[in-house]
């Protein structure tokens, strides 16, 4: 009997980052199938409830229910957003050891199912919850791929398109590195439309560069505040994990700052890190190498170290 082929998601964690991705999947007809999985079963029992009664609504009617770790066997993505959260005044990388032993026994059981798909990883720090993915599951790096940068790098279009009043998808910028404390603003690639940012700034006496550094500290503080304001961090993440899986499931060939594992590229070796990458129905398909000016590569290197470094101390 021939079937039709679909695409199946399963997301790993219904917290606030989980339901929000689950919606935005939901609502944008990203996927055929999408599967709840939750330790609080109520919880991801009700979430597809809930995304079930607006089916009518959406553009086409996913089919939605909470499963198990089994239902990853014919799952083509995998979205970890289970973990500890982040608490006001805790870094990311705070929460590396309680995660890490977290995503040990996730991974376990999403491997044991016979999962051979991609995963995507949202949870913070999540540069190295990529990295223990990527060992506990044995996946080739290519289809080991975490949320990265593409938030913070989402933030800086929108903050840049606010300063210099265009939309923020004519803005072409990107954050690299951790996400995190030490990531860092590629001003000198950065374009409006073609035209760098630079030079905009240079020809223009209403605009300053230290307003686009005041600029880049709201976009890397910009959890800090959230998470004062209102406990969690959870739509934009969500609209960014949105965006690689649509990338992944239509085979887009997309290029998104997502953190990737490198092997030599930006001269850093064994470590995942926020990088533009083209993203299609394989994974990451490649890397793609931006050249920094001295000052750039200086602080990409010292983020890659400060991710090193934790690593040593848990793998």
């Amino acid at each position: 009997m021939n079937q039709e082929k679909v695409n199946r998601v399963v997301v790993i964690g219904a917290g606030a980052v989980g339901s929000s991705y689950a919606f935005s999947l939901v609502n944008q007809a990203i996927t055929d199938e999408l599967v709840i999985v939750d330790l609080n079963e109520d919880k991801a029992m009700g979430d597809a409830m809930d995304l079930n009664h607006g089916k009518v609504f959406a553009p086409n009617p996913t089919r939605t229910w909470y499963g198990t770790y089994e239902d990853c066997e014919q799952a083509d993505l995998v979205c970890i957003c289970a973990g500890a959260n982040q608490k006001p005044g805790e870094t990311r990388l705070d929460l590396v050891k309680k995660n890490v032993s977290i995503f040990k026994t996730i991974v376990d059981q999403v491997m044991a199912s016979g999962f051979n798909g991609i995963f995507l990883v949202a949870t913070n720090p999540v540069d190295i919850l990529t990295y223990a993915t990527w060992i506990f599951s044995g996946l080739p790096k290519e289809r080991v791929i975490g949320s990265g940068t593409i938030l913070d790098s989402g933030r800086l279009r929108f903050l840049l398109g606010e300063y210099f009043d265009v939309a923020p998808g004519s803005v072409h910028a990107s954050i690299i590195g951790e996400h995190g404390d030490t990531e860092l603003p590629v001003w000198s690639r950065a374009t409006i439309s073609g035209i760098p940012i630079k030079d905009i700034v240079a020809e223009n006496a209403s605009y300053q560069m230290e307003d686009l550094d005041e600029i880049f500290v709201n976009v890397r503080d910009a959890a800090y505040h959230i998470i004062e304001k209102k406990g969690a961090t959870y739509y934009g993440i969500a609209m960014g994990l949105a965006r690689i899986t649509k990338a992944i499931l239509h085979n887009e060939n997309c290029v998104l700052t997502v953190s990737a594992y490198l092997d030599g590229e930006y001269g850093e070796k064994d470590v995942y890190i926020g990088v533009p990458a083209v993203i299609n129905r394989s994974g990451l398909r490649n890397i793609m190498e931006m050249k920094l000016d001295e000052t750039e590569q200086q602080q990409f290197n010292h983020s890659a170290t400060v991710l090193k470094g934790i690593l040593a101390e848990n793998f």
